[in-house]
């Protein structure tokens, strides 16, 4: 079987991260008994720029015909903000209904953690976060602008079946990662009454399903202590669109940085797409000095979500030891190594583990 994957490479330093990743897939095609094609998208600040599109309606229609997506980065520093990430990402997560953002927050060995005394043992967790509803719906609007007497209202929308949908997901992954078996909803139940009654007893309307499964409650401010001074109490955390978006922000530098994160935006029936979380990063554009590893940890996901379980295994674990045993530093510049010498480390040590 051959797995098409389309290819976003997108802004600033999103297609030389994007390259490494492809550099490893390739890599272990081989020694996994794997076949990849890749159709690379022209979509971006540079297409907008040209032709003052984002996202074609023929362009969306094929992209409907993939399983996964792989995205590099958007932004351009030339492009008002907004612009791509609603016209381009939202509107991609929405059209593609890919209601799941998945978070992993993994420290890996040798990688600095500004948490004090605290190591990979203790920083391991996902975080399932809401991804077409809430806030980010876009529902509102604006009475008398500009104004004194402006009003602005922004409306979270949260449905029955978009929160099961989403904490089915949560579950599910929770047995399946085996860990601690626990899952921990995430929330603001003294304050936001109405949304988040409808999470908690959704909630525990479906934990009746999973009496393997323990459930906890936090409220988001909580979450965001308990993340800096006892990270290792979380398994798993599901929570809405706006807490997930905040709270994943934080799991990043918890786990070194924009350098090493990635995500995904899952539609587990249809199209989903991968990432490295940090952004374009306009200023390293073309300097072969950006860190490739969300990149490639992306490109790993992506092949888990495959089912290729095996070669996935073999990516994060060549990701550890390229972390552990080469890298100085997760900063772009300071790595002690250029950008494609990292994407060569993480491929050989890859093909070793999977021969």
């Amino acid at each position: 079987m051959t797995h098409k994957i389309a290819v976003l490479p997108g802004d600033g330093t999103g297609p030389e991260v994007v390259a490494e990743g492809i550099k490893v897939l390739n890599a272990i095609a081989g020694p996994a008994g794997l076949k990849f094609e890749f159709i690379h998208y022209d979509l971006g600040g540079e297409r907008y720029k040209r032709t003052g599109e984002i996202l074609p309606d023929s362009v969306l229609k094929e992209l409907r015909g993939f399983r996964s997506i792989y995205l590099g980065a958007i932004g351009h520093p030339d492009v008002k903000p907004g612009i791509l990430e609603k016209g381009l990402l939202l509107r991609l997560r929405f059209e593609l209904d890919q209601y799941i953002n998945l978070r992993p927050v993994i420290l890996y060995p040798g990688v600095y953690t500004p948490l004090r005394d605290k190591g990979p043992e203790d920083i391991n967790f996902v975080v399932v976060r809401e991804n077409t509803e809430g806030l980010y719906a876009g529902a509102g609007g604006v009475l008398k602008y500009g104004t004194p007497d402006e009003v602005a209202v922004q409306e979270s929308i949260n449905t029955r079946k978009g929160v099961d949908r989403c904490l089915k997901y949560a579950f599910e992954l929770t047995r399946k990662r085996n860990k601690n078996k626990k899952l921990t909803l995430v929330g603001k139940t003294n304050v936001l009454t109405f949304a988040f009654d409808l999470w908690e007893r959704a909630f525990h309307a479906m934990a009746q399903s999973y009496p393997d499964i323990a459930t906890d409650y936090a409220h988001v401010d909580a979450t965001c202590m308990w993340m800096v001074k006892n990270p290792e109490w979380f398994d798993v955390l599901v929570t809405d669109n706006m807490f997930g978006d905040i709270i994943t922000d934080l799991g990043a530098m918890i786990q070194g940085g924009m350098g090493i994160a990635a995500g995904g935006n899952i539609n587990p029936e249809g199209v989903s797409m991968f990432e490295p979380i940090g952004g374009s990063a306009p200023k390293y554009t073309g300097k072969n000095i950006i860190n490739p590893l969300a990149a490639i940890a992306a490109a790993q996901m992506l092949l888990d979500h495959l089912g290729e379980v095996k070669a996935a295994a073999g990516i994060e674990e060549a990701i550890k030891t390229v972390c552990a045993k080469h890298l100085k530093s997760l900063q772009a510049g300071k790595m002690g190594y250029s950008t494609s010498e990292v994407g060569d480390l993480v491929a050989q040590y890859a093909i070793d583990n999977l021969k």
